[in-house]
């Protein structure tokens, strides 16, 4: 019997909308997992190292599992090295390079972003070419700077070389060009706001997301920098990276020694990590959709 025959109107039924939300199959959380484990492992066995003696590492069937004498390497590594020394200098180091970068390069990249002036497009990729050149080549010119400032041995020498950076500039640049709208500057002009007034109560707070990045960035950069200060530095003066090297002199080094004050050097930056995390995944996240 036909629809025509029986009367009754033909009901088409519609596929289901795509919403371009899918569920992660098994293969997904596997890999993820997998990812994770292997990002992890390092740091687990640099734990499990350090909490145990160099004999029992030594073994012929090494321990997989962490043991009690991680507090006692701690003891012994900062007796070897300063470590107290190098943690406090890498502290103010970090911190400095940190603030000075964030702030530097955010105004730059605001002035690259949004002001018209001549020779910007100039200025700009004489800027990004900076980054191809390799630092090995402007050390001995840097260093002969820096003692004929009288800065050698100080920490000012490892600050001020690195509280602007033109990776900083292009990515708060290009940050800066896709958040801000032109619109909103222009009409925080005609309501008669100067271009700092507009840089403080319009860029900034539209562009936080991106300066936790780039904190969190120069931070770990500033932190784990051991070619520059090694060179600069005096040895009663190191940072923690150039402390670290105390540890490992003597025929036969002990790797339980160095791996605690190795993970005793990490703290200062897993916590900084954990009070930024969530602005640096906010941020991260904001860029891909933008993108």
């Amino acid at each position: 019997m036909t629809v025509a025959e029986t009367g009754q109107p033909r009901v088409r039924v519609k596929p289901p909308r795509d919403t371009g939300q899918h569920d992660a199959g098994w293969v997904t959380y596997l890999v993820i997992s997998l990812v994770t484990l292997g990002s992890v492992f390092p740091l687990y066995y640099t734990i499990v190292m350090a909490s145990h003696t160099n004999a029992e590492m030594s073994s012929a069937n090494p321990p997989w599992v962490p043991s009690t004498s991680l507090f006692s390497n701690i003891k012994a590594a900062l007796a070897i090295a300063p470590l107290n020394k190098g943690l406090l200098n890498s502290l103010v180091v970090s911190s400095v390079v940190t603030l000075g970068t964030v702030a530097l390069c955010t105004l730059a990249g605001f002035a690259f972003a949004k002001l018209r002036f001549r020779g910007s497009n100039l200025l700009l990729a004489i800027c990004i070419g900076t980054m191809m050149v390799p630092m090995q080549m402007g050390v001995i010119p840097l260093y002969m700077l820096m003692a004929r400032l009288g800065l050698a041995g100080h920490l000012s020498a490892v600050i001020l070389p690195t509280l602007v950076t033109a990776f900083g500039v292009f990515f708060m640049r290009q940050y800066i060009s896709s958040a801000v709208p032109d619109e909103l500057i222009e009409a925080a002009y005609i309501d008669g706001a100067g271009p700092f007034r507009v840089f403080w109560s319009v860029v900034v707070p539209a562009v936080r997301p991106a300066m936790a990045v780039l904190a969190m960035l120069t931070f770990l950069m500033s932190w784990n920098d051991f070619f520059w200060p090694i060179i600069v530095l005096s040895s009663q003066n190191p940072t923690v990276q150039v402390s670290f090297q105390s540890l490992a002199t003597g025929y036969a080094p002990q790797q339980s020694i160095i791996m605690a004050g190795t993970i005793y050097g990490t703290v200062p930056v897993l916590v900084v990590f954990a009070l930024l995390g969530r602005q640096i995944v906010g941020g991260i996240m904001q860029g891909a959709v933008k993108g």
